[in-house]
């Protein structure tokens, strides 16, 4: 049955498609929660806080613009505090300085409306989110006639400036997506997802990258990867130096990725129980025919670690158990704790997809298009991924700069309508998987406690995608020997964090309290990659060194191609 807590809210509140895998359009979204705010109200005494608060602000704020017009009539330049306005231009432009503070001002006192608005958890956050969907859009950084940085640039280069901001914008239009990097520096195979390997299988729905080992010896229990399947896989081999596939290689382990394909119309009616059978389960039957081991160790990343332990469940319902471990970084598997993807799922946005995307969808399953995901994730952080290239592209006409992990970010793909629906249904909205024998998959009733494996489970902390404390919520799920790590920065940034750089930290805790906070203040610091500490726990269940394999698959599995391998170069 449907959860009736804020994860099911009243009909009379309709929602949004939400993120992850199921958005839509930001701009269609926002309409349809603004129609859901009607009746709501602020207390009298909060509102008249809020506008006292706004007037003794309002006072001081100008006070201070006038003090800070010295005898000579220049402005004494003084910090903004946020970095829009770090610029020099904004501090000594009185005029500009001054609608920025004010607009700061008034941004502060929506969102203390926001706060005070009385009703649920989720009407709330959706209130929150639409206002600061506005607030930022409405900041005057973003417009060319108050924003003193372009306008003077446009004037030292004659115009220039807006010439090239208006063909990057052009250019932008045909490509149908804000650029936040120069897109033709890069090529898949070239200069990003370059790890040495060979496509051994191929099906419909993935290709099977077996990667050259670079030692001499390797572990005899291969390891599997399973990626996302809603962006492309190479996020794991982006360059080199911090490619999560070339270290694991590197540390003597077999391994063997999955390369999800970029759905098209031909592949518009296939459900979450293809995903997992002819999917996971595929790629798990091949590794062990290929190596001739029956429980290799695996990897899910994201969605792919929600896919691969949905496989092993089926295969645990069928009576058997093929991983000898199983690593899951920034997974889902109770949906309790979503954050802010929490707030754009209801019953009524999940029939609005059913109806039109879905397997029982009138006209027939559609795709949920590549570009409708990007963009939605774009928004999740507008000032960051959305107005920051808004201002450097088109105001400043400064193309961005290439950066790897932006490619990957905009090299979207598609997911089949009835998948999607059936994904959004059974996990954020129902929260079904956690629950042993509350849904069928591939004509199991699924228990995950019945997976016997040691499981790490990785977490971010500041992953604004899988909450930390969400992806902690495995531990209550999986029955096997549980290790939980928890890295620092965001869901992509926090796991592809490789050793030699030195950045960043980790925190460990042998202990799992029922409680993601409890863990926290349980657990040790300690600097730099959480990679050292999961090849340690990976090398343990892996199995003694054998020699190498010389060459690619087998008799019966033999090289289609080099890696990457053509599904991953297709375009959404």
């Amino acid at each position: 049955m449907p959860k009736t807590s804020s994860k099911n809210p009243s009909p009379a509140a309709p929602g949004l498609p939400p993120f992850d895998l199921p958005a839509a359009g930001i701009a269609p979204a926002l309409g349809e929660m603004w129609k859901s705010l009607s009746g709501l109200s602020v207390p009298a005494a909060d509102l008249a806080q809020v506008q006292a608060d706004y007037l003794k602000s309002v006072s001081e704020v100008w006070n201070q613009s006038l003090a800070r017009l010295q005898p000579d009539g220049k402005a004494t330049p003084a910090p903004i505090g946020d970095k829009r306005f770090a610029g020099q231009a904004w501090l000594e432009n009185p005029a500009a300085a001054y609608s920025a503070q004010m607009y700061l001002l008034n941004a502060r006192a929506l969102m203390q409306l926001a706060e005070s608005v009385q009703g649920d958890e989720k009407t709330k956050g959706r209130i929150r989110f639409a206002v600061q969907q506005w607030v930022d859009a409405a900041s005057p950084s973003n417009y060319l006639a108050f924003n003193p940085e372009a306008l003077k640039k446009a004037m030292t280069t004659q115009g220039e400036s807006i010439a090239n901001g208006i063909r990057l914008l052009l250019d932008d239009v045909r490509k149908g997506h804000v650029s936040q990097t120069d897109e033709s520096v890069f090529e898949v195979g070239r200069n990003v997802a370059t790890t040495e390997g060979t496509v051994v299988f191929e099906n419909e729905l993935f290709q099977l990258i077996e990667y050259k080992p670079l030692t001499a010896k390797v572990h005899e229990r291969p390891m599997l990867f399973v990626p996302p399947c809603i962006n492309k896989y190479y996020i794991l081999d982006l360059q080199p130096e911090n490619s999560v596939i070339r270290y694991t290689v590197e540390q003597g382990h077999r391994t063997f990725v999955v390369s999800w394909r970029n759905p098209d119309e031909s592949l518009v009616d296939k459900t979450w129980d293809d995903y997992i059978e002819h999917g996971a389960i595929r790629a798990i039957r091949a590794v062990q025919d290929i190596t001739g081991h029956a429980r290799p160790n695996m990897l899910g990343f994201c969605v792919g670690g929600t896919i691969i332990t949905t496989a092993l469940a089926v295969l645990a319902a069928r009576g058997e158990q093929p991983a000898r471990s199983l690593t899951l970084l920034t997974t889902l598997l109770d949906f309790d704790n979503t954050g802010v993807l929490d707030i754009f799922v209801d019953e009524a946005s999940v029939r609005l997809r059913e109806m039109t995307i879905g397997a029982q969808a009138p006209s027939g399953p559609g795709l949920l298009k590549g570009k409708e995901l990007a963009t939605t994730f774009s928004f999740l952080r507008p000032n960051d991924l959305v107005w920051n290239y808004v201002v450097g592209n088109y105001l400043k006409g400064e193309a961005p700069p290439p950066f790897d992990l932006l490619y990957w970010n905009g090299d979207s793909t598609n997911l089949p309508g009835p998948m999607y629906c059936w994904y959004l249904r059974n996990t954020y909205l129902e929260n079904k998987l956690k629950q042993p024998g509350a849904t069928t998959v591939c004509g199991q009733k699924i228990d995950l406690s019945a997976i016997e494996a040691p499981v790490y489970i990785y977490g971010s902390r500041e992953d604004h995608i899988v909450p930390w404390a969400g992806a902690y919520g495995s531990t209550r799920v999986m029955s096997g020997n549980k290790r939980f790590v928890l890295g620092a920065s965001g869901h992509i940034a926090g796991v592809i964090n490789p050793p030699a750089k030195g950045k960043r930290c980790y925190w460990t805790n042998t202990k799992l309290p029922a409680g993601a906070d409890a863990w926290l203040a349980g657990a040790s610091e300690h600097p730099g990659s959480w990679w050292t500490d999961w090849s340690s726990w990976l090398s343990g269940h892996s199995g003694k060194l054998v020699a190498a394999p010389k060459a690619p698959g087998n008799r019966q599995y033999k090289a289609i191609e080099a890696a990457p391998g053509r599904y991953v170069k297709a375009k959404a």
